[in-house]
């Protein structure tokens, strides 16, 4: 396997500094806290590179809020500067592990998405009669620091660069988490061991990624299951055998017992898929895709919401038209025709 040793320099290049404010301030660049940090962009940058390559460099506080949509989570938001040192390391460490996972994991990477992960799930549930679909219960709360470290250090191996990296996880703030006993526990290991990444970092996208990637080539190899996905902490394992899933259930049980994770007891569950299976918001049958029902009450209340903000003049035209034409756009994915229609008419415009 080969381990990387060099990489400090590229991580805190100007140019990659420069790179990555860019990056970061993109769809933000009129809030306050990044036109203060461009206002004096070279010098912020070039004393956040003497910091780096210091070591003085520390994480800032998180501003954590909750959202309720679909379900509660609990949000931390890096400051600005953070946000930046972020893009920095994942712009040279994302293409050393991007070369390690499978083809079918679709979260945060280029090129991949829902939509994309949408049609590998139909593909797979239209020419199988059942799938084991898995949700990991409070992942990102979850993920042992210490486990999630090692991983890391089987591709990397410079030294500062593994500085800033356990930097940026040791510094995560307290995540909302019940600790959860595992095969071999002591009675204090629950609650002495760290854990929990804040989601909201473009890291913690990565190092999520990370920490699932050998479990994907356990299903791929070990367990020999041909057609398989995963979106973050959803993934479903499509076979002609129940009895094959079942098993295969068994086994990625005790595996993800390795990475002190439990599967949600509700969400997990064997399905004959000609009977229709949610993934990603949408609703898969056998001879067509409807959205779901949840998230579409939620999308209509959102935009009647915009509407209302609009007549307000809370938001401008552009803003509320850049909303419908995403919303549009997710809609095409599914036979969603009429309901577009219906949507679009009922709020009075056309997207």
């Amino acid at each position: 396997m080969k381990r990387y040793t060099y990489l400090w320099q590229d991580i805190t290049s100007f140019a990659n500094l420069l790179h990555s404010a860019r990056q970061a301030q993109k769809g933000k660049r009129f809030r306050e806290n990044v036109l203060a940090f461009n206002y004096n962009l070279e010098n912020e940058l070039i004393q956040l590179q003497k910091e780096l390559r210091a070591k003085t460099y520390h994480p800032g506080a998180y501003n954590t809020f909750k959202i309720h949509e679909p379900k509660l989570r609990l949000i931390s938001a890096a400051p600005y500067r953070d946000r930046v040192v972020h893009h920095a390391l994942c712009a040279v460490i994302t293409p050393i592990f991007e070369k390690t996972f499978i083809h079918d994991t679709y979260a945060n990477r280029v090129g991949y998405g829902t939509h994309r992960a949408l049609e590998r799930f139909t593909s797979f549930a239209r020419s199988s009669h059942y799938v084991l679909q898995c949700d990991i219960r409070k992942y990102f709360p979850s993920i042992d620091r210490e486990i999630l470290k090692t991983l890391i250090r089987r591709k990397i191996q410079c030294p500062d660069t593994l500085w800033l990296i356990d930097a940026i996880i040791d510094n995560g703030n307290d995540q909302e988490s019940s600790p959860d006993y595992f095969p071999n526990d002591t009675l204090l290991d629950p609650v002495e061991r760290k854990r929990g990444l804040p989601i909201g970092n473009l890291t913690s996208q990565w190092f999520a990624n990370i920490y699932l990637s050998g479990f994907d080539h356990f299903v791929k190899e070990q367990l020999k299951v041909k057609k398989y996905l995963r979106y973050v902490d959803d993934f479903a394992l499509f076979a002609d055998d129940r009895y094959f899933l079942q098993e295969a259930q068994i086994a990625i049980v005790e595996y993800l017992n390795s990475l002190r994770l439990k599967l949600h007891p509700i969400k997990t569950q064997i399905t004959a898929t000609l009977i229709g299976v949610n993934f990603v918001g949408f609703r898969i049958l056998s001879n067509r895709i409807k959205i779901r029902t949840a998230n579409l009450r939620r999308a209509r209340v959102r935009l009647k919401k915009q509407k209302k903000e609009l007549e307000q003049g809370k938001i401008d035209l552009i803003t509320f038209k850049k909303s419908l034409q995403s919303w549009q756009a997710h809609l095409k994915h599914g036979d969603t025709y009429r309901l577009r229609q219906d949507i679009f008419e009922s709020l009075g415009v056309t997207p």
